[in-house]
């Protein structure tokens, strides 16, 4: 049997890594499924834009935000939506940012990651929850605060999966087989508000427009991909 040097059996071993990780990323982009990924990712990004509701509950659209091309393109998004949204009621105020991308890019776009590269410092690490959602399910959400001069913005954050949201521990590897993924965050401004009550707010925002989207997702359409 041939017998292979040291220096040999490192480089081969080098190289199983690197097919392996190439593969895995692969899987991850939806490199080798050989189905038209493109074609589905623009419908479900079409969706997201014509059915995430601009009323639900007691809330309605304030305002519809911009989004600067380079956030927009850090996101990998096909497809978005940015407002600010008021409670009739309480008269509360926040802001929902979505987008629609493949699992790579949703899950590498992450507030942790942004918000200190905006010049904000993380004030409450973030941590999952799970909010009830109006039409009795449960959504998966992270949560936390950053803070640069005298405000504290609180964001929640959660994925879309199948008929779930979801906080996955590592979301490259639990959502890679989604074809699209939708990635929701809702910001609020807590620097004036009592303790506990941004969040609170943030939570029924979220229980209302959740259930209002995937219900609207599933109103026919013969364009709708399956399984988003």
């Amino acid at each position: 049997m041939k017998k292979f040097s040291g220096g040999m059996l490192t480089a081969i071993a080098a190289f199983g890594v690197v097919v392996g990780t190439t593969y895995l990323h692969g899987r991850m982009t939806d490199r080798w499924t050989g189905q038209n990924v493109a074609a589905e990712l623009q419908q479900a990004a079409e969706l997201l834009e014509k059915r995430f509701p601009k009323h639900c509950g007691d809330w309605e659209v304030a305002e519809e935000l911009d989004s600067s091309p380079e956030e927009l393109k850090r996101a990998g998004a096909v497809g978005h939506i940015s407002r600010s949204y008021v409670n009739a009621r309480s008269k509360a105020q926040l802001s929902a940012f979505v987008v629609c991308a493949t699992p790579h890019d949703a899950s590498g776009h992450t507030p942790d990651r942004c918000y200190p590269g905006a010049g904000f410092e993380i004030a409450e690490t973030e941590h999952r929850q799970t909010v009830p959602l109006a039409d009795g399910r449960n959504a998966e959400v992270f949560t936390g605060t950053f803070r640069k001069g005298g405000q504290t913005l609180r964001v929640f954050w959660t994925y879309s999966l199948e008929d779930k949201w979801v906080a996955p521990q590592i979301a490259r590897i639990e959502l890679a087989n989604a074809r699209a993924v939708y990635k929701v965050y809702v910001i609020i401004d807590e620097s004036t508000l009592p303790p506990g009550v941004g969040a609170k707010v943030c939570a029924e925002f979220l229980a209302d427009v959740l259930t209002q989207f995937d219900a609207a997702l599933k109103e026919p359409n013969p364009a709708s991909p399956p399984g988003v």
